[in-house]
């Protein structure tokens, strides 16, 4: 064990380097197969087998009960014709079929008769040049798995989220493989968690961006509480990201602690190490989305607070303008008896009380910060 231990901490670093935001999509089909069908192989020692009748999942179990060893069938979106003749080689209860056909499930871990039913949302992040307030950030997809004795099927909804570079991993790592099926579902959990883990750092450096220019003073021209919109926008996308995180929390923790007869034991204990990350994760999630509803508060309340400050500039003004508004609305009645109405200097006089009544003012006002 020591040995397969040094061997998953030399794949984890690259893992997480490489499948998170950049992916590699599957584009290998075997013409003869399913058009749903990506990869078809039996594993034998931890090796897969070459050459050989193997063109189709049926062959596939030809192999597996002559000869021993798993098979690994990929398939991606399948249709109801496409699975029901896997579904009926394998023996795969009709309830996790059509979960596995229709997607649009919650993370989960089911156990049908001899067979795990594992749903796992994949994350990946949309790069962009600009945060707007339409800008998508992580876009979703499924994997399901169903993991038995002597097979494994994975079933993968999305453009995104490709195996093959998980599958070639792994068989790079045949002590690890030769574990069986199950040794494949933890890969699958490791491979989408570190996935969530590369996502979170990304989303991370979007807050960091929003949160710096809502508490920077704002350019010229752009009011304050104007990235509301961005805020409201990345705070949906991490609702997404959360709900793609929280509800595996339960089933990790089930893999990891209770003993199950298609689970190696050797390979629960990895199932720990999955579900400690994925415990961070959630965290940070959570934290995304508190901190979120702090900006979004703080953006309001400057957008507040400049609403007053104009309120209050505009209401200066008023007061301001009134003065000559009266004095000259008084004065362009038509009566005979006015002050200094005979008088030559009268009228330069009643301009010049409206000027210092209006300096007077002003002055008063912008003493008290109103202008």
């Amino acid at each position: 064990m020591s040995m397969i231990r040094d061997l998953r901490a030399a794949v984890r670093p690259s893992l997480r380097r490489n499948n998170a935001i950049h992916h590699v999509y599957d584009t290998t089909r075997d013409p003869s197969a399913s058009s749903a069908v990506v990869d078809c192989a039996v594993y034998r020692d931890g090796r897969r087998v070459e050459g050989g009748a193997c063109r189709t999942p049926h062959e596939a179990m030809l192999q597996v009960r002559k000869s021993g060893g798993f098979a690994w069938i990929g398939l991606h979106e399948p249709t109801e014709e496409e699975f029901a003749g896997i579904a009926r080689e394998f023996g795969l209860h009709p309830l996790a079929v059509e979960d596995a056909v229709h997607a649009h499930q919650r993370p989960k871990l089911e156990r049908y008769d001899d067979t795990l039913f594992t749903v796992f949302k994949t994350i990946h992040y949309v790069e962009h040049a600009e945060l707007t307030a339409t800008s998508e950030v992580v876009e979703t997809g499924e994997v399901m798995c169903f993991t038995g004795r002597d097979f494994v099927i994975t079933v993968r909804h999305g453009g995104h989220g490709s195996l093959r570079a998980l599958r070639h991993r792994l068989q790079d790592e045949p002590e690890l493989l030769a574990k069986g099926p199950s040794a494949v579902l933890h890969s699958l959990a490791d491979h989408v968690v570190d996935g969530y883990i590369a996502v979170a750092g990304a989303v991370q450096e979007d807050i960091d961006e929003v949160e710096t220019e809502v508490f920077s003073t704002p350019a010229k021209g752009s009011p304050r509480g104007s990235d509301a919109g961005r805020i409201y926008q990345l705070k949906r996308e991490v609702l997404q990201f959360k709900r793609a995180v929280s509800p595996l929390l339960r089933p990790m923790q089930l893999l990891s602690e209770r003993p199950m007869r298609l689970i190696d034991p050797d390979i629960q204990k990895y199932f720990r190490d999955v579900a400690d990350h994925l415990a961070r994760v959630h965290e940070e999630v959570i934290g995304f989305d508190e901190l979120l509803n702090s900006i979004l508060q703080a953006s309001l309340a400057q957008a507040t607070v400049a609403q007053n400050e104009d309120m209050r500039k505009i209401t200066s003004w008023a007061a301001i303008v009134a003065v000559p508004t009266m004095i000259c609305g008084v004065y362009g009645m038509n009566f005979d008896h006015m002050p200094e109405l005979e008088w030559k200097y009268g009228y330069p006089m009643v301009l010049g009380v409206i000027g210092v009544v209006c300096f007077s003012i002003h002055r008063t006002l912008k003493r008290n910060g109103w202008l």
